[in-house]
């Protein structure tokens, strides 16, 4: 039988008034109450029904969204009453669905999980029970905080190491290339060397660089194998700053600064937009794999593509 036109009509004819969150399940059932006959309201106003989807917090005389189906299926319009849902709080996560948020996010972009296209998917997938805006909103208050707590010390050993551990997973996570690749780049970032020896492995002598302000910047750099405590305090009160302000996590917040040489603004701009304020990208393992490498014309193509200054930034950014 064709699908009444009248199905939302109340008897005296006026057409029945329906509020349902944005989401899905309001794309989903918007064509129904229209072709019905009845309305959607942009807010809850007096007199239109509540529709929430089972399993979501419900508050007194909400409606079930499976009202609007069993109308549509039966072809006529059903008491309201049946489906009245019971005033409750809202359905918890299980650690299996907290489980399967992680591993969903995992490897995803800043950018990405901030946003609502990458949930809006997850939900369409029928990742968990819950909508798209629940499922985000239980990571990023919930999960994501409790990956890594900021770093309540002035520690340097501690900094360096948070920074070491950072540079494996930038490495491991930009690339899966060879893995003695990254043994060699991690002992080349200064990891089991002194600042010393691994500006020794580049090229020192001016007469033989083709970049020789490059050079120069990286010989006069001081050398010293530890921070004073109030730069170290410093860095400390940045990071947690950013995480406050991006609602981001703290080994987020490190490899940013990785990717763009420890420049503060530039970290801040990546995180707030994806991409650097001057235009250039930022680094990538490969990139750095290609620093290391005694050719000039390698270099010739980094300067193209990062700018010969942030490319002399990066050299002393590895170097300390």
């Amino acid at each position: 039988a064709a699908r009444s036109r009248s199905l939302f009509l109340w008897d005296d004819g006026r057409p029945m008034r329906f509020y349902l969150r944005p989401g899905l399940a309001k794309l989903r059932l918007a064509p129904l109450v229209l072709a019905g006959g009845g309305r959607l309201c942009r807010v809850l106003e007096p007199g239109a029904v509540l529709l929430v989807q089972p399993g979501e917090a419900a508050p007194d005389g909400a409606v079930s969204t499976e009202y609007v189906t069993e109308c549509v299926e039966r072809n006529q319009r059903l008491p309201l009453e049946p489906f009245l849902l019971a005033a409750r709080g809202r359905l918890a996560f299980t650690e299996a669905e907290d489980a399967a948020l992680l591993r969903a996010v995992r490897g995803q972009g800043t950018v990405r999980v901030s946003g609502c296209a990458l949930w809006i998917e997850l939900e369409r997938s029928g990742l968990t029970r819950h909508s798209w805006q629940a499922m985000r909103d239980r990571y990023l208050r919930h999960l994501r905080p409790r990956l890594w707590e900021p770093p309540r010390t002035e520690d340097p050993t501690q900094i360096k190491g948070l920074f070491a551990a950072a540079n494996r997973e930038f490495e491991s996570t930009e690339s899966e290339s060879d893995s003695s690749d990254v043994a060699e780049l991690s002992t080349q970032d200064g990891v089991g060397k002194s600042p010393g020896e691994t500006a020794s492995d580049l090229k020192t002598g001016p007469k033989d660089s083709p970049f020789p302000d490059i050079q120069l910047q990286r010989q006069e750099r001081p050398k010293s194998n530890c921070s004073s405590s109030s730069v170290v305090g410093q860095v400390v009160k940045t990071m947690e700053h950013f995480m406050e302000k991006f609602a981001v996590d703290l080994f987020t917040v490190t490899q940013a600064f990785l990717k763009n040489s420890g420049d503060v603004e530039a970290t801040s701009y990546f995180l707030q937009t994806g991409q650097r304020s001057d235009g250039y990208p930022v680094w990538s393992r490969e990139d750095d794999l290609e620093l290391q490498k005694d050719d000039e014309h390698v270099r010739n193509k980094l300067i193209a593509k990062f700018g010969a200054e942030n490319v002399a930034k990066r050299i002393a950014f590895r170097e300390s």
